[in-house]
């Protein structure tokens, strides 16, 4: 299995995370990047650095305008006299349709869903790279790779085309899936993180071109609560290729491969030949956010059996936090891919 980690991920360090009305550490931490990538070399992973794809991919699926805002915005706001080292919004429009502001402030509001994904001087070139590992992958399956893995930090898919959320700046599942279309090849993408995929889900929304399937816990009490229900099926063109499968908070691993199975029925039937795992690891009980009850062999099992269906798959790393079983749980699941790809 190719591997792809590229070190300047690393330099963005947020600080700032709001829950519950309580100012906290932030949990999407670089320290993510040394715990996955030991647990992708146990797995016998070794990495390689991804090649620079440039602009025009990610400016496939994210607006212009939406990039030169995370490119610039980080020095508008230091211009600011005392603003904070983070651009963190404090206002929001109602709707995506009201007036675009010249001012930092607002287009902060306008460009960042929630207090969570908080930009600084290095953010920007730190999404650049993960959009970029992701690419090397995409890269790599298109030229016959059986599987890859992008270790992605920060994360992509609450990212919409032009709005950043929970810990993601740009999608980098959409702008994998997209580059694979561009080739031809008629991509799905299986996410399974504990939360949502709604960034992803908005993307396609009214696309019948790429599928998107998403296993997560029921958004009715959980993150990102607006988005990921069951009647959620895509619009115009893209009705019917976006399925969402929410579990019960507490969902054990039986329960979570009962809609594994349904999820994997519809990638068949939309005659998918690759897959973009968008690859979430905080499904797991030991997860500090506390949704699912995956266990560390469940993962193993999950893993072979989306192996199973004997298509290309691009890994790309989404959420699982900081906890002891972190990088446990990305050897297993990657040492299901290859049991199961056998």
């Amino acid at each position: 299995m190719k591997a792809f980690l590229d070190p300047r991920q690393s330099a963005h360090d947020p600080r700032h995370f709001m829950a519950n009305g309580r100012v906290l550490p932030n949990p999407e931490v670089p320290a993510r990047v040394d715990i996955l990538r030991n647990g992708g070399e146990a797995a016998g992973l070794r990495f390689e650095a991804p090649e620079d794809h440039g602009q025009g991919p990610i400016a496939a699926i994210h607006s212009a305008e939406y990039l030169t805002f995370l490119r610039t915005i980080h020095a508008r706001w230091r211009r600011i006299e005392g603003a904070g080292d983070e651009v963190i919004p404090n206002i929001h429009p109602a709707n995506r349709t009201d007036s675009y502001p010249r001012s930092a402030v607002g287009q902060a509001g306008y460009h960042q869903a929630d207090t969570a994904c908080p930009i600084s001087a290095e953010t920007w070139q730190a999404a650049y790279w993960s959009a970029q590992t992701a690419l090397s992958g995409a890269a790599a399956v298109a030229g016959g790779a059986r599987a890859a893995y992008a270790l992605c930090r920060p994360p992509g898919h609450h990212a919409f085309a032009d709005l950043a959320g929970g810990f993601c700046f740009l999608n980098n599942a959409a702008i994998a899936a997209e580059a694979l279309r561009a080739r031809g090849l008629r991509p799905a993408i299986l996410d399974v993180d504990v939360h949502h995929g709604n960034g992803t889900q908005g993307i396609f929304y009214a696309r019948g071109d790429v599928l998107t399937v998403s296993i997560h816990a029921d958004p009715l009490r959980f993150y990102p609560f607006f988005w990921g229900h069951a009647q959620e099926r895509g619009t115009g063109a893209g009705l019917g290729a976006n399925l969402n499968l929410p579990l019960p908070r507490g969902t054990d691993d039986a329960g979570y491969n009962r809609a594994l199975a349904t999820a994997l029925d519809r990638i068949a039937d939309f005659g998918a030949d690759v897959v973009i795992v968008a690859l979430g690891l905080d499904a797991h009980e030991d997860d500090p956010f506390q949704g699912l009850r995956v266990t560390t062999s469940g993962f193993r099992t999950i893993a072979a059996t989306i192996a199973g269906l004997g298509l290309p798959l691009l890994l790309v790393q989404e959420g699982g936090y900081v906890s002891d079983a972190l990088g446990g749980n990305l050897t297993s699941f990657l040492t299901g891919i290859m049991e199961g790809a056998q």
